[in-house]
């Protein structure tokens, strides 16, 4: 996968499998050695490539780190399951699924951590991961109102905003959940977390 992060750089066409060998990698290195071991060198190593090729595509390690742990969160899709309940608990544990993993786990939290201290890096994750997935509740926020079980939301303000409640409450359970309260994200939960959920998305649009 070509990481979407970088800076376009000109010269040789990039190779679609070295990014993805790249970004396994790092995943790995992470899981293995940590934040605070990982080098480029050893990313280098393990995908195959030259350190130079690492360089050619990430300034440095930070980027790497955050293009990887993203590259993780794009497989999260949101399959039409009839219902935004439905919808809503699929990605739910989707998106648990994919914390469970080693990679992701160690990830996430490397970057979270090392983000407290570096302002850029908190930057890129949030264009890199949390805007990005955002898609996921315009997606399901627009089939719903196709369906009519949301209402309208002609003021672009308004609409925003409520995508951002929506992105941030199941980020937050989700991540809090999995990786603070270190419980699971079964089917139950899942189904709990969605109707608590649609309750405060029936309040909000009754009190605009």
């Amino acid at each position: 996968m070509q990481s979407r992060g970088s800076a376009h750089r000109t010269g040789r066409p990039r190779s679609v499998e070295a990014d993805e060998a790249i970004l396994a990698a790092t995943r790995a290195a992470l899981v293995d050695l940590g934040w605070s071991g990982l080098t480029l060198g050893d990313v280098a190593t393990r995908a195959g490539v030259a350190k130079t090729t690492l360089y050619r595509r990430w300034a440095g390690k930070n980027e790497l780190v955050v293009d990887a742990v993203a590259a993780l969160f794009d497989e999260l899709e949101l399959p039409d399951r009839g219902t935004l309940a439905a919808d809503i608990e699929g990605v739910v544990l989707q998106f648990a699924a994919i914390l469970a993993r080693p990679e992701a786990k160690s990830g996430l939290l490397a970057v979270l951590a090392e983000s407290t201290r570096d302002d850029a890096l908190r930057e890129r994750i949030r264009t890199s991961v949390v805007d990005r997935q955002k898609r996921l509740v315009l997606e399901g926020r627009a089939r719903a109102q196709v369906r009519g079980e949301l209402p309208p939301e002609p003021d672009p303000s308004s609409a925003d905003r409520t995508v951002n409640l929506i992105f941030d409450m199941v980020a937050g359970a989700v991540v809090h959940r999995t990786l603070v309260s270190a419980e699971p994200v079964d089917t139950p939960w899942a189904q709990s977390f969605t109707r608590v959920l649609l309750l405060g998305l029936a309040g909000a649009a009754s009190h605009p």
